[in-house]
């Protein structure tokens, strides 16, 4: 199954045995106090500098998100963050809000056909944000959690996948416009959190064959060496069936080509020599 998401001039298409989308997650105000602050004091060019990093660094989507600077008026930024972006790369984007209003003016301003970043298995996320999908053709992450929480089992994360995918379907939208994000949490808080994780990716693959996210570096969350719990996890998904991943790309490409390139994903290693030919080398 291919999920396409474009740009004015730019195609990416997810899918199982190609290359593992990577979506840049570094214009997310939460956590990032600097750029909390320029968004809420309106300079939002820091944005373009944003995106235009990542990309350099290997992204293929830039995901841009405000709402986590407190106090930002989301239905106002959103858009421009959108426009701003647009003109300083041409890599699709994901459009990461759960407010439906926010999400309207952003989609009108769009050229291309972006992902969305998120609805969720809540009543209220399916009812608001689905049409909104649907009336703008775009592509749509949807979270495994509903309106009882995040479930700490596979079980209930599957049942919640399944759910979105056919209430997505009942509102005309097809099954490869829908990527599911399994959702991935600290090792640290459970033990048992990764296992649940590609229990989850292994099963949601087998039974709706859709594509897959994650935000990876919530597993390592309040560990020691995080990269390493991270390039470990990123290892094991992709094998396990992710065809995306919501992450700091200038830090784990490379392992991330690796492991395409071990899973025949990069046929003739050509990304990952590629890669390795433009690494600056030590003196």
């Amino acid at each position: 199954m291919e999920t396409r998401i474009t740009s004015a001039s730019q195609e990416v298409i997810i899918g199982d045995g190609r290359p593992t989308v990577l979506i840049g997650e570094r214009i997310n105000p939460s956590g990032r106090k600097k750029l909390s602050e320029a968004i809420k004091a309106g300079q939002l060019e820091v944005i373009a500098g944003e995106a235009k990093a990542q990309v350099e660094a290997g992204a293929d989507v830039i995901d841009i998100n405000v709402g986590g600077a407190f106090g930002v008026d989301e239905v106002a930024v959103l858009p421009k963050a959108v426009k701003i972006a647009m003109k300083a790369v041409k890599a699709p984007l994901c459009i990461d809000s759960s407010n439906a209003d926010a999400l309207v003016v952003a989609l009108k301003v769009y050229k291309g056909k972006p992902l969305v970043n998120s609805v969720s298995g809540e009543e209220k996320s399916l009812n608001k944000v689905l049409p909104v999908i649907k009336e703008y053709g775009a592509a749509v992450v949807g979270l495994t959690q509903d309106d009882e929480g995040i479930p700490t089992n596979a079980d209930r994360r599957v049942a919640i996948a399944h759910k979105i995918v056919e209430r997505a379907g009942k509102a005309g939208i097809p099954p490869e416009d829908i990527v599911i994000d399994c959702l991935a949490f600290a090792v640290g808080a459970d033990a048992n959190s990764g296992l649940v994780t590609l229990e989850t990716i292994r099963r949601v693959k087998e039974e709706l064959g859709v594509n897959m996210t994650l935000g990876a570096s919530n597993i390592s969350f309040g560990l020691p060496e995080r990269d390493l719990i991270n390039y470990a996890f990123i290892s094991s998904v992709i094998a396990a069936g992710i065809t995306s991943l919501i992450v700091n790309v200038a830090r784990v490409r490379p392992i991330v080509l690796a492991a395409d390139l071990v899973l025949a994903k990069d046929k003739r290693a050509r990304r990952y020599i590629e890669a390795y030919r433009k690494r600056p080398k030590p003196q």
